[in-house]
């Protein structure tokens, strides 16, 4: 008898034969690439020994390119030439990066931001690409082997543009990506296959250009993330440029060039991490008078920090709403990205949660270990202790626009992911035989107040009666968190189809701004939603009654006639007013009004598709 070569699912059909997959941490300051050796997560260090590498590229001529510590070292000779914390930038719109505090000259590409320096313009994806490439060329080299491919972390509030850039960087790296994995669950993962705890953890992750917050309740190895925050415009790279605008104040300067602003921030970061063991620093920036010498003491910082933290702390305080959770039913708190060394942050998330934070793993590498064990799983190499699950979630809401500028919300934000809803929706008007849909993201009623993701078109719909048609809309989000939106007219089958691809982010104020509104404005949108719905109720039977006036009026006498279009001008008055109350009654007396002539209208129509019948064909 011959045998099949089986294997368990997940697992390689040679046992000895694995395959080579690798996490890689994309941060704004540092990045890592680890891996699983031996059943152990490990960050793979380059040939110096280092396992942080700079998030840093620099660009000489002729076609010079240097990535990491190399680069780096360029930056006080070449500072805009010297491209860092890049991340910031992807999936972001020229407009957007105008208004960022960032030493560098802009323009427009295609639809996308890019960076000029002396001899070369290039996008953030393009900056992106070549930090993966130097850690995917790095991970080969250690590991002897072609990599399968890479589970890349990205901030949970990372928007479906910013996902997209990141996957786009992968490709011109030539990396195959086996999932986008949002940092907070990454951190979980390793915190919690080390340790085995169970219950409601948060993951507190302060990076150098992005701050998330996570509750995930871990059990029996599943992790499932009940709620996110976030804010992707605050990180270490914030609390630099508060020690520089303070500096500055101090010593009274003019505005400066973009290589003495890198400077000040260079020495600023200097001093911020020197705080964390020292009361005062005293640090060279490498200009001249007065702005040669940078001196704070650590009250002065923690001054200058509060307000940040305090930030931080707002975005917590909403993942637990969401949650509906209260502080005291979290467990512990991780800590994740080297920003949470900072002595400030420790104490305040200790007074916020009740309890010290965990630092059990190192902040730095908590991500990348995460991302290992998951890319090791999706590679096939499933071993007899890894059985666990990871249940990721959206981060914010989507769905289409309807009639009147109201959203109809199909996917909920904090929904476990990969995941797929549909809704049916029908036409407004006889006859119609195409339907525009229109893709949103966001927390409020109104499409103004939300953010468009994409548009497309359904046709070949069947003309029918207005309402008759059936549309199944489908929304999909997979484990990247990316979308694709299918519509189809269930009688004759017509489909159309568009993948959610953004020309460029959310800005940094519409990110964490989103949230906040949903709350501050929920009463004020539940009245406009009101006054929208009465509004197209209102205009729908306006136009139905005068459709079948135009057909049918010779069943009315002159006085009937004339009620029925006091009451349309009466509801076309109160459509263009904001009370709703007004409206509905003006829309219930329409309505009354027209009840006798329907039931001549329905009377005629029976009678005309009777006769000429004989009482057996009926």
């Amino acid at each position: 008898m011959a045998l099949l070569q089986i294997a368990e699912p997940g697992q390689s059909p040679v046992p000895h034969q694995r395959k080579v997959a690798v996490g890689i941490d994309l941060g704004t300051t540092n990045s890592l690439v680890a891996a699983v050796r031996h059943s152990v997560a490990e960050v793979l260090p380059d040939a110096q020994g280092q396992r942080l590498i700079a998030s840093a590229v620099f660009y000489g001529a002729p076609d010079e390119v240097r990535v990491g510590h190399a680069a780096l070292q360029m930056q006080g000779q070449y500072p805009t030439d010297t491209l860092v914390s890049i991340k910031r930038l992807m999936g972001k719109s020229l407009a957007d990066a105008n208004e960022m505090d960032m030493p560098y000259a802009f323009e427009q590409v295609g639809n996308s931001v890019a960076v000029v320096t002396r001899h070369a313009t290039v996008t953030p994806v393009k900056v992106a690409s070549q930090i993966l490439f130097h850690l995917r060329d790095l991970a080969q080299q250690t590991l002897g082997d072609d990599l399968v491919g890479a589970v890349i972390t990205v901030p949970a509030y990372f928007d479906d543009a910013q996902r997209q850039a990141t996957r786009d960087a992968a490709r011109l790296a030539g990396i195959n990506v086996l999932r986008l994995l949002n940092e907070p669950t990454a951190a979980a993962i390793a915190y919690g296959l080390e340790t085995g705890v169970e219950g409601i953890y948060a993951v507190y992750d302060l990076g150098g250009g992005t701050f998330d917050l996570s509750l995930l309740r871990l059990s029996q190895g599943v992790f499932e993330v009940i709620a996110t925050g976030g804010d992707t415009a605050l990180g270490g790279d914030d609390f630099d440029q508060a020690i520089v605008d303070d500096f500055l104040q101090r010593t009274a300067q003019a505005p400066l060039s973009s290589s003495q602003h890198r400077h000040l921030l260079m020495a600023a970061r200097q001093a911020r991490e020197a705080l964390s063991d020292n009361e005062q620093v005293d640090v060279a920036t490498g200009l001249q008078a007065p702005l040669d010498r940078l001196q704070i003491s650590r009250h002065q910082f923690e001054v200058l920090a509060q307000p940040l933290v305090q930030r931080s702390l707002a975005c917590a305080q909403r993942a637990l709403d969401d949650a509906d959770k209260q502080v005291s039913d979290v467990q512990g708190v991780v800590m994740v990205g080297g920003a949470t060394r900072m002595p400030i942050v420790q104490r305040c998330v200790d007074e916020f949660f009740g309890r010290s934070p965990l630092v059990d793993l190192n902040p730095d590498e908590v991500v990348a270990l995460g991302a290992a064990l998951q890319a090791n799983l999706l590679a096939g190499n499933r071993g007899s202790d890894d059985d666990w699950l990871l249940l990721d979630v959206t981060p914010l809401s989507l769905g289409l626009e309807t009639m009147g500028g109201l959203v109809e919300t199909i996917i909920d934000r904090n929904s476990t992911i990969p995941v797929a809803r549909a809704q049916e929706f029908t036409t407004y008007r006889d006859g119609q035989t195409a339907l525009a849909l229109h893709v949103v993201q966001g927390e409020r009623d109104l499409v103004s107040e939300c953010r468009s993701l994409a548009r497309f078109e359904l046709r070949g719909i069947p003309p029918m009666a207005a309402g008759a048609a059936r549309i199944r809309v489908t929304f999909q989000v997979d484990a990247d968190g990316l979308l694709s939106v299918t519509a189809q007219e269930q009688s004759s089958g017509v489909t159309a189809q568009v993948a959610v691809k953004p020309s460029h982010g959310l800005t940094d104020e519409q990110i964490t701004a989103m949230l906040k509104d949903s709350v501050a404005f929920a009463d004020e949108d539940a009245l406009a939603r009101m006054l929208r719905e009465e509004q197209v109720k209102g205009q729908q039977l306006i136009e139905t009654t005068i459709a079948a006036l135009e057909r049918d009026a010779d069943l009315l006498d002159q006085e009937q006639r004339k009620s029925i279009e006091a009451q349309i001008e009466a509801l076309r008055t109160k459509l263009g007013q904001d009370d709703v109350d007004q409206l509905r009654l003006a829309v219930k007396a329409l309505a009354n009004a027209t009840d006798d002539f329907a039931a001549m209208r329905m009377d005629r129509s029976i009678r005309l598709a009777l006769a000429g019948k004989s009482l057996d064909e009926i």
